[in-house]
């Protein structure tokens, strides 16, 4: 075994998925084990330990203080893994002196006696302030022994997702009860804490959830179960070694949690600070906050979600026209918006385009924010037109479908898709050329758009829609906060959970000169791409991580012989 290693090398695994979480699963599988402290010639064998325990338990049979079991079977052929020489493999009832789920309680509504569910059962310890209460008449039901006491083991026995936890309890109060969902397990001469170290190994939780069943197809652990559980039982000095050992790692672990925490903490509110001077910039610094943030950004983005703050940066700067620099030589925003309202005129005398509602005005106080020179603000109809074309799918079995599922929310990909024919649809879809805009107008899916290349058919979810303005500019915007705080407002909220075209139709859209949206389209597109190659090498460098963490964890648990042995094979 060589765990030495294992921390040695801790720093370049720290930052794995779940490392933290997983070396706590691994300290407590070298604890039961025998691999986390040495052994003890001179303790006591768990052989001698079993006879002494069999020994008291036929006294307080005797002594009718517990019920006489029947024999249970040997744990030896039933032992997952080698343990020391001077360990035994043994059950949980050959080592307890009650073994029981609780009873079904009759509540009280107030002034009863405290009761153990599994909402008290936490990883964390016992929790009675989420405890109900059973009247104080029915506690004279309860036989002396179902009274719970310090060392007891409370386990949770059912449920998906609370199965499994264990606590030990300590002071105790007077007249604690179980409820039938939680089994008490109470410890006869071994140390409750190494049991309950054995209890919340993998070993015995994937023993749960492989043979647990319930009458109402939830999981459950029944009291034979945990009964012929089988235990790794050391020497009793060396239990007590082995709880040391895993206290004092365990708090290590709580010290290199805090100490994670506190720098994604750090490097949160760096990177917030960062962004933020550039979401509402200072004109002076403006270029030495966008230089420092560029220059800091694989400092800046280690999470998938530090990388999507940096993604909405970009788009917010870009919409802003803070991205690239103006050309006062191109032509006003507000020329381009005549000479698309001309177009438009003529598109739909034409019965090209759809007429649309009256522009809706914009006043002075309607701004989203400050524009540079030469850009203008509009409505979102007066730099696209909303189509409607509902057609029945029989006739386009091979053409491709798309719905809000499709496209992922705030970046405007489009994910994998099938045809017609093989989303197997019938009711009406909207029929789009290639080069629309395919919007999905379904609360929550509000950030959900996409450009197409192609012709197909869209939900009737979604809003196909042609761009009168750079489409690709369009898009950006479309998954800017600028744009979804609009769409979502208080004002677009309508009893059916969508929005619809005539507060579509008002949403107001920045609009610059027609070559600078092209310029910003492009440094947008090269800025993701840095935004792709950083998430890239966030999964690499968690993947390295993660395969150097499950390597280091194998060769602490191989033996050394037999790394020995595959070296010479």
């Amino acid at each position: 075994m060589n765990a030495d290693r294992l921390m040695e090398r801790y720093e370049q695994i720290a930052d794995a998925p779940d490392a933290i979480a997983r070396l706590r699963r691994f300290i407590l599988d070298l604890a039961v084990r025998g691999k986390l402290v040495p052994q003890d010639a001179n303790d006591e064998p768990a052989s001698e330990l079993l006879e002494r325990i069999a020994k008291e338990k036929a006294r307080l049979v005797r002594a009718g203080e517990i019920r006489n079991e029947k024999p249970l079977a040997s744990a030896e052929d039933d032992a997952p893994f080698d343990i020391p020489g001077s360990w035994r493999w043994t059950r949980l009832g050959m080592v307890t002196s009650y073994i029981q789920r609780g009873k079904s309680p009759k509540y009280a509504a107030s002034d009863g006696s405290l009761v153990v569910s599994q909402k008290c059962v936490q990883w964390r310890g016992l929790d009675l302030s989420v405890a109900k209460q059973v009247t104080i008449e029915s506690l004279a039901d309860y036989e002396e022994i179902r009274f719970l006491r310090d060392g007891d083991l409370v386990w949770n026995s059912t449920g998906t997702g609370t199965i499994g936890r264990v606590v030990r309890l300590v002071d105790t109060p007077e007249k604690l009860v179980c409820d039938s969902h939680v089994t008490v397990v109470r410890c006869l001469e071994v140390d409750p804490e190494y049991i309950r170290t054995w209890l919340r190994s993998d070993h015995v939780y994937a023993l749960i959830e492989e043979r647990a069943a319930g009458s109402t197809n939830q999981v459950e652990l029944t009291t034979k179960m945990a009964i012929h559980q089988v235990v790794p039982l050391p020497p009793f000095a060396e239990q007590h070694r082995i709880v040391a050992k895993v206290d004092e790692l365990m708090t290590l672990c709580d010290r290199l949690e805090a100490a994670r925490a506190n720098r994604e903490a750090t490097r949160d509110r760096l990177t917030a600070a960062s962004l933020a001077r550039l979401n509402k910039p200072d004109p002076e610094a403006f270029q030495s906050d966008a230089r420092f943030a560029l220059d800091a950004l694989p400092a800046l983005t280690s999470r998938p979600d530090q990388i999507k703050q940096l993604r909405q940066t970009i788009l917010n700067l870009a919409v802003r026209g803070k991205l690239v620099a103006q050309d006062a030589n191109e032509e006003p925003a507000s020329e381009l918006l005549n000479r698309i309202a001309t177009k438009f005129e003529r598109a739909v005398r034409d019965g090209v385009l759809n007429k649309p509602k009256p522009v809706k005005p914009i006043f002075d106080d309607d701004q989203l924010f400050p524009l540079p020179p030469r850009w203008a603000i509009a409505r979102f109809n007066q730099v696209a037109s909303i189509q409607s074309n509902l057609v029945d799918p029989k006739r386009y079995r091979e053409k491709p479908h798309i719905a809000p599922d499709n496209i992922e929310s705030w970046t405007a990909r489009l994910l994998p898709y099938v045809s017609i024919g093989e989303a197997g649809v019938f009711s009406s879809k909207h029929l789009f050329s290639s080069g629309a805009i395919l919007y999905s107008k379904i609360r929550p899916n509000l950030a959900k758009v996409t450009r197409v290349e192609f012709d197909g058919l869209c939900s009737a979810d979604m809003y196909p829609i042609h761009a009168l303005i750079d489409a690709d500019f369009l898009v950006k915007f479309m998954i800017t906060q600028a744009f979804v705080s609009q769409a979502v407002s208080e004002d677009n909220r309508v009893a059916m959970p969508k929005i619809n075209q005539s507060a579509l139709s008002d949403i107001l859209v920045p609009v610059p000169p027609l070559a600078e949206q092209r310029c910003i389209v492009a440094k947008v597109d090269a800025l993701m791409a840095l935004c792709d190659q950083l998430e890239a090498s966030l999964t690499a460098a968690a993947e390295t991580r993660r395969r150097l963490l499950d390597a280091l964890l194998a060769e602490a648990l191989t033996p050394v012989e037999d790394r020995e042995m595959e070296a010479a094979e």
